[in-house]
């Protein structure tokens, strides 16, 4: 679970390990590996129409700018414990909302930051217009955020419990 406040990231412990464990990979094994593929790809010859060589370089960048993200993000993390269940949206909690109020009408989602992405449930970040909105309510509230359009739209807070993974 993750709570971005101002420039901090809080993280539980089991997410700040994950997340080191991935940084460690990708600056160490990863960049051999793409070392490797680029330097094959070069001895075939003529850089300009290898696609090899450009798909490897390619990749290089993304691994390069994501080593760079990890980093940013793990210096500036606080671990702490995951959310209790008290029935209050925080952070690292799985929301149910109705959209007006309507039980027919329902979304789940994970407050937490982009890092969770991938964690199989779809992830709002507590920035978030609906994120922002729904936060420090308790179940059974009624909560507002702003659409795009500038409008606002109204839900309630039916169940907050603790992300399990």
């Amino acid at each position: 679970m993750t709570q971005t406040s101002e420039n901090v990231t809080w993280l539980t412990q089991e997410a700040y390990d994950q997340l080191k464990a991935e940084l460690e990979y990708l600056s160490g094994p990863a960049r051999v590996e793409i070392a490797k593929k680029i330097e094959a790809a070069r001895e075939e010859g003529d850089l300009r129409e290898n696609g090899g060589y450009h798909a490897a370089k390619e990749e290089q960048g993304k691994q390069e700018l994501r080593v760079r993200q990890l980093t940013q993000l793990l210096q500036h993390a606080k671990v702490g414990e995951a959310p209790a269940d008290t029935g209050v949206v925080a952070p690292g909690m799985v929301v149910t909302i109705a959209f007006d109020g309507d039980p027919d009408d329902t979304l789940t989602f994970l407050l937490a930051s982009r890092e969770y992405a991938s964690a199989g449930v779809e992830t709002y970040s507590p920035q978030s217009p609906l994120g922002s909105g729904v936060n420090g309510k308790k179940v059974g509230q009624d909560a507002e955020y702003e659409l795009p359009n500038g409008r606002t739209a109204s839900v309630r807070i039916l169940e907050a419990k603790p992300y399990q993974g």
